[in-house]
């Protein structure tokens, strides 16, 4: 019987049946960040329990983490910050699960230190406390994210509880023209299939632009799927995805190397596989894009106008689109290419890898930071920001006018401190612009890395290729 990708990675991982169309799953790779560590390793000691795969585990600090300078020590925002650094650096040693924090120069942000170091492989069913796990379906995994209570029954069991979903596949025709990136698909994915399009279901992006990205774009596609409802997204292994893997610290060495390129060979949905669920993406039709609202789905081209409600038919749609306008201090109508912007935020799971900076840097030479505008870039790890240095990357920010930052989380979520004031509007590389994600009354605008940088040395939303 022909099967997708999806259900190949199901059924290869399947414990024990159980009913109601769920299963226990055996977990190959585990990521574990500050943020749930201490509650979850609090709640196997209670239990007289021990890490049962202890070498399936990362652990990395990056949530709480400030990425200002650290100079003279890290600065905390309270000490229940530095408490779960700590914990999560304790609890490892003593578990023997490697862990890669605050003194070690590969830390960063979870979802950009497992991938970079080769811990997360084609066909592995991979977990995380934290929704954007969804990230290492670029490598034709199957991954999720995980509640602080399923965090301790893997630390325990090296197996999840999981209901089967269902299958979909994004299929993306064609090339995408000069001046669109992977962020920009995503989010105008998110546009035509909203919040809810993708749930109950696992995501496959397929077609040719998808093939032709490289893996840290296939990162950024499949770290947002989470934001369209689906419980993951992948995209299929093959030569790109080898070529990323090859000698990377945790990637299968000599005879295992070859043995499991073979095996990543299979790894494809069979031509005859039937989806649950197909949306078609004309790759040509895409533009940069940018949120005007208060999620995902609230995208459009940056040419677009913001919408007017009164020209909505659906009562609640109405209601929704008024209530973002209100919130994020905007009038129907207004052209998104008018919109200042008080902050800039380059970084996060999203877009914080080297290709992000890169693009982001390109925009930025030879240009300044517009008056009244700050502007932060935040490396993804510390390999991230080690291999800017070296290619200059950060003299072309700093001379720029950009704060050069220490690795982390940061402006993403506001949970180290690092947060946009009351009213102020930031343009974003990161995955959500919900009502106080970046701080409570801040307004939030997503867009590429590119993108990010043409806000910040213009002060407004645009046009990236007008800079071009």
């Amino acid at each position: 019987m022909a099967k997708t990708l999806y259900e190949k990675i199901w059924d290869a991982h399947v414990v024990k049946p159980l009913s109601d169309d769920r299963a226990i799953l055996f977990v190959d790779r585990h990521l574990l960040h500050e943020g749930v560590a201490t509650y979850a390793f609090s709640g196997l000691k209670a239990a007289g329990r021990v890490v049962h795969r202890p070498d399936l585990t990362i652990g990395v600090s990056d949530h709480v983490v400030p990425t200002s300078p650290r100079i003279n020590g890290i600065r905390y925002e309270d000490e229940d910050a530095r408490r779960m650094v700590d914990d999560i650096e304790h609890y490892c040693k003593e578990a023997g699960i490697d862990v890669y924090s605050v003194r070690d120069k590969r830390q960063g942000v979870v979802h950009v230190v497992g991938p970079e170091l080769g811990f997360i492989l084609p066909g592995a069913l991979v977990v995380c406390g934290d929704s954007h796990t969804s990230t290492h379906g670029a490598f034709g995994a199957l991954a999720f994210g995980l509640g602080i209570s399923e965090v301790e029954h893997v630390l325990a069991t090296q197996t999840i509880v999981q209901r089967r979903s269902k299958s979909m596949q994004v299929l993306v025709k064609g090339d995408i023209p000069a001046g669109a990136t992977a962020k920009d698909l995503i989010l105008s994915i998110l546009h035509k299939i909203g919040v809810a399009g993708g749930t109950g279901h696992v995501i496959e992006y397929r077609g040719e632009a998808v093939k032709a990205f490289s893996m840290e774009q296939r990162m950024t596609l499949c770290n947002m799927s989470i934001e369209g409802g689906a419980r993951a997204g992948m995209v299929a292994p093959d030569e790109t995805t080898i070529a990323y893997l090859e000698g990377r610290h945790y990637a299968p060495k000599g005879e295992l190397w070859e043995r499991a390129k073979e095996h990543w060979a299979g790894l494809q949905s069979d031509p005859d596989a039937v989806f649950d669920k197909t949306v078609e993406i004309a790759a040509a039709e895409i533009a940069p894009y940018v949120t005007w609202g208060t999620n995902p789905g609230q995208s459009l081209p940056i040419v677009g106008k913001v919408p007017d409600p009164a020209a909505i038919e659906d009562e609640r749609q109405r209601a929704s689109v008024q209530g973002a306008i209100d919130y994020m201090g905007l009038t129907a109508g207004q052209s998104l290419s008018d919109i200042r912007v008080d902050h800039v935020f380059i970084g996060s799971c999203t877009n914080g890898r080297i290709e992000d900076l890169r693009a982001a840097a390109a925009i930025a030479r030879g240009r300044k930071v517009a008056d009244g505008t700050s502007a932060w870039v935040v490396p993804g790890s510390g390999l991230v920001k080690e291999q800017a240095m070296r290619e200059g990357l950060d003299r072309i920010f700093i001379e720029a006018g950009f704060e050069w930052r220490e690795p982390g989380c940061s402006m993403c979520l506001a949970m180290n401190g690092e947060r946009v004031k009351p009213g102020q509007r930031c343009a974003s590389t990161s995955n959500r612009n919900f009502e106080g994600r970046q701080g409570r009354g801040a307004r939030t605008h997503l867009m590429s890395p590119a993108m990010a940088a043409a806000a910040a040395v213009t002060g407004r939303l645009t046009d990236v290729r007008e800079l071009i």
